[in-house]
This record gives structure tokens, sequence and C-alpha cells, in this order.
């Protein structure tokens, strides 16, 4: 059966951050994730994984400016030093954290830049990031987000994702396959996952529409979940949406999964 993570960026939010992970072990989550955990000193977040017994399952490289719209620097031609400092910065953390995965936001294509000279950055710096990843013994992965939700994201489709990381061409960079993200841009989802599964090593959720609890709407995860584990993986499944209402109200379609580990 797949194993979920909770995702703090979205969930459990009624409480301020540090909050989050006590309520997610307490509602029965053996992992989390989110976007982020730079703003707060690694230590402190890490005391907070051991207290309630946590894996901490992925977090994003720093993202540039969040605050400011950014969604990551990866392609930007002109931040490269800070992007190789923000690939040091996220191994700092996750060594401390004891996490294995690292997610790599392509960031949003830059108006008036040739995308050629966009993707090059793109290529140059995965390559960058999945070499010291891998030394320090993690794994990269990057994902593709659709346009609809945010506007201007460099990386789209899976396609457009397999064909830069066949030019990076390291056996360190592998796929973020978010079920949400995919539905809105391309479909063909249970095609896709056994197609990619070798590239695959995390996988998110969330209804459509609304990117909700993923307890109804047009994508069948009943299905895709025992898909999943039909083609054999392993790793752990991303619970990122955003709740109705109260987080602990909508998790119903946990209940079967709650514990597993």
């Amino acid at each position: 059966m797949p194993r979920f993570s909770a995702n703090l960026t979205m969930m459990f939010t009624e409480r301020p951050f540090l909050e989050r992970f006590g309520a997610a072990a307490a509602a029965g989550f053996k992992a989390v994730e989110y976007v982020s955990p730079y703003e707060h000193p690694r230590e402190v977040v890490a005391a907070e994984l051991k207290r309630f017994g946590l894996v901490q399952a992925l977090f994003n490289l720093p993202a540039g400016n969040w605050a400011a719209g950014e969604r990551g620097i990866a392609c930007h031609p002109n931040r490269i030093g800070e992007f190789h400092r923000s690939v040091a910065t996220a191994i700092d953390y996750a060594q401390a954290l004891g996490c294995t995965r690292l997610n790599c936001l392509s960031g949003l294509a830059l108006e008036g830049v040739n995308p050629a000279l966009l993707r090059r950055t793109f290529v140059d710096n995965l390559k960058y990031a999945a070499r010291e990843t891998q030394k320090a013994g993690i794994t990269l992965v990057a994902e593709a987000i659709n346009p609809i939700d945010m506007p201007g994201f460099f990386l789209n489709t899976s396609r457009q994702a397999m064909e830069i990381f066949d030019e990076v061409d390291s056996d360190n960079l592998f796929f973020q396959y978010d079920i949400y993200h995919m539905q809105r841009q391309e479909g063909e989802l249970a095609a896709t996952l056994e197609r990619l599964m070798p590239r695959i090593r995390h996988i998110q959720i969330a209804s459509n529409p609304g990117r909700h609890e993923p307890d109804e709407g047009e994508i069948a995860y009943p299905y895709l979940f025992a898909h999943i584990d039909r083609l054999g993986y392993d790793g752990w499944v991303g619970a990122e949406y955003r709740p109705r209402a109260r987080t602990e109200d909508g998790l119903a379609w946990f209940a079967p999964y709650r514990g597993l580990a």
C-alpha cells in the first residue's frame, strides 16, 4: 500500500509551521515534506522530526524569493552562482534532517530571455546539482508544474522533463511526478506512470478540480494507488493539497493508510 507524506506547507496550516509536525504525527502520517525549511534553524526542525518520529521525505532547493513570487532560479542565467550556493545550503539542511530527496524547481521563464538560453542554464544547473547531491548521498528530483496554476513555470510536461533529463545524462536525476499537475497539463496518468516509473522517485497528489483532498473529482485515486503498487513504487506519496476546511476533518481518504511507514 502507498506510504503518504503530509505536505506541511499546505496541510495543518491552522497552526504555526513548527506545530504542524506534531499534528501530522497525531493524524497518523509517518513522513512530512514542504516547500522550504530554511526559515528555521536546521537544528530546530530536526528536533521536531525526532520528537515525533517523522521521516523527512522531501523539500525543495532554495527557490529564490518565494514571498515575492519567485518559484525557483534553476533556469535563470543571471543567478548561476546563487543557484550553486543554494545547492550547498540544501545539502546542509538535508544532512541535518536525514532527508534523502531534494526537489529542484526550474523557476519561471524570464521575459525577454531566449528560451534556448533558459534551457541551457537549466540543464547545466541540473548537472551541477545532481553531481553535488550525489556526493552527499542524496537523490535529486525535478518536477513539472502546470502553467494554469503557475503561469510562466519553465518545466511543464513529462515529455519536456525527460528530454531535459536525457540531456543532463545523470544517474542521480529523477522525476517528481505530481499527479494533480500532470492531470491538468497532459492527462494519461496511468500510462505515463507505468512508462516513467523507472525514472520517478517521488509522487504527489491532490484532487482535480480544486486541488483538495484526493477523495473526489476526475482523478480515480483508489485505482491509481493500486496501480502504483502494481508498478512496484515504494517511495513516499506526498499529500500536497489544500484542505477544504480543517485538515483533520478531511482525512477520511487517509484512514486505510494511516500509520504506514
